[in-house]
């Protein structure tokens, strides 16, 4: 008789938790290798994981909605079929560690990338009354005092821009580590006038999203909880328009020529199992362009323009449960055929949650498609810490004025849609913004025939 732990696997190098967000096996439940066991939601993405071995799913002790420390044993799996299942019921939500003391047994969290490290400034910008029970100096550093300090380049950044010491802020990661969510929040309820002060009203993980009224359910209301990946949607979203100046432009593209191409190469990239969208085109244009413009492929740092080496698109998938972008690596580096292949490919994988970590991490431009659903055009909000981020509208026909051969003009219908771009104003010029669009524009309307 032998038993196999199942643990809480990590996610990305820099993920140090994650949700236990479903149970797909029951106990008792007899379960192959590699089979799905359960499902887990992190910052970075949602995914089904896999059992460790064979066996029979003999002890459940993370119940679904748990956050615990990655390396956390979750359940133990029973290889020995005649040992049956035990008798004792699963341990209560109260015996699972939390996500701010964990578990004994489950070693500290990884460290971060050295790439994330440099940035934190070793004076705090915010006076000392700031700090809360500190380590004395000559105190060693122990684990717990390491991840509270750990933070990411964000983290550090919003902290900067409201004078405050990350290590007055109460942390709900990991050991007490400071999340985005946590300096939101401290932002969001704490007056300017004591921003400097100890906070110690403020309970640990107070959301950016709860700083507004909430609304109160009516009689007959149908209240459903928010699931973590609308939670994190929500929370990010917040974040982004309070960070970057939004501004947003647009543009009519006439796609008369490329579903031109598309028709004539359809059923060519069908029989290699791809299907040729309009989207496949339209990254195919920002990919190529972005390249010529990089003051669209960036980020916004403390004070500096970060221009990124790569162009890694991030398509936007709408899920049943919410929205994730999965990225397309190095895209300026692929053909239409290879653009094409890999949206369908990473939409397939999202809407099974069949997707890695690192391909929702990483993005440097973000294309999200509402036209899918009939929309003429939207305002999307910049997926951080990106400048920029692509809107499509719904492409149909549409009168237009056109120029025929002898010189007159005449009105005909015509395939168009609108291209909304939503830029961050800190970092990119409105100038520059249409002159990127504009390119666009004019890589679609004459899209060469040798590309496709």
């Amino acid at each position: 008789m032998a038993r196999i732990d199942v643990i809480m696997p990590q996610m990305g190098e820099s993920i140090a938790e994650g949700t236990l967000s479903k149970w797909l096996k029951q106990v008792g439940d007899e379960i192959k290798r590699d089979e799905p066991i359960f499902e887990i939601s992190t910052d970075k993405v949602d995914a089904e994981i896999p059992a460790p071995s064979a066996g029979i799913l003999a002890e459940i002790l993370v119940q679904q909605g748990q956050t615990v420390a990655v390396n956390t044993v979750v359940a133990r799996l029973e290889t020995d079929k005649a040992a049956g299942t035990p008798a004792a019921p699963p341990p209560p939500a109260a015996a699972v560690p939390s996500p701010v003391s964990a578990s004994p047994a489950a070693p500290p969290a990884p460290s971060r990338p050295a790439a994330e490290s440099p940035g934190r400034s070793a004076t705090p910008t915010a006076p000392a009354a700031v700090r809360t029970a500190p380590s004395p100096p000559s105190a060693p550093e122990t684990t717990e005092d390491r991840l509270r300090r750990k933070s990411t380049p964000l983290v550090r950044k919003i902290a900067a821009e409201h004078g405050i010491d990350i290590a007055g802020v109460p942390g709900s990661g990991h050991a007490g580590r400071v999340t985005k969510n946590d300096i939101l929040g401290f932002i969001e309820t704490t007056p300017p006038a004591v921003v400097a002060r100890p906070h110690a009203a403020e309970p640990p993980g107070r959301r950016a999203t709860e700083a507004a009224p909430a609304a109160e359910a009516w009689p007959g209301d149908r209240v459903e909880p928010w699931s973590r990946i609308r939670k994190l949607t929500a929370e990010h979203m917040v974040m982004s328009r309070r960070v970057s100046a939004h501004v947003q432009t647009l543009f009519e593209i006439d796609y008369t020529r490329v579903s031109q191409i598309r028709a004539r190469r359809r059923q060519e990239y069908a029989e290699r199992g791809v299907n040729l969208t309009y989207l496949a085109f339209i990254a195919k244009a920002v990919a190529e362009n972005l390249r010529r413009h990089a003051g669209l492929n960036a980020a916004a740092g403390a004070e500096v323009t970060i221009y990124r080496q790569e162009v890694n698109l991030g398509i936007a998938v709408a899920l049943e449960w919410g929205l994730i972008v999965p990225v397309i690596k190095r895209a300026d580096e692929l053909s239409l055929m290879g653009l094409a292949r890999a949206i369908n490919d990473l939409g397939e994988r999202a809407r099974a949650k069949k997707l890695n970590p690192d391909e929702v991490q990483r993005g440097t431009f973000t294309i999200t498609n509402p036209g899918v659903f009939g929309s003429y055009a939207g305002l999307p909000i910049i997926n951080q810490p990106q400048v920029a981020i692509l809107g499509v509208g719904a492409i149909e026909k549409r009168p237009a004025v056109v120029t025929l051969p002898d010189g007159t003009e005449a009105i005909a219908p015509r395939l168009r849609g609108v291209l909304t771009m939503s830029f961050d104003h800190r970092v990119v010029d409105g100038a520059d913004a249409d002159r990127f669009l504009a390119d666009v524009k004019k890589t679609l309307e004459q899209f060469p025939e040798d590309a496709a």
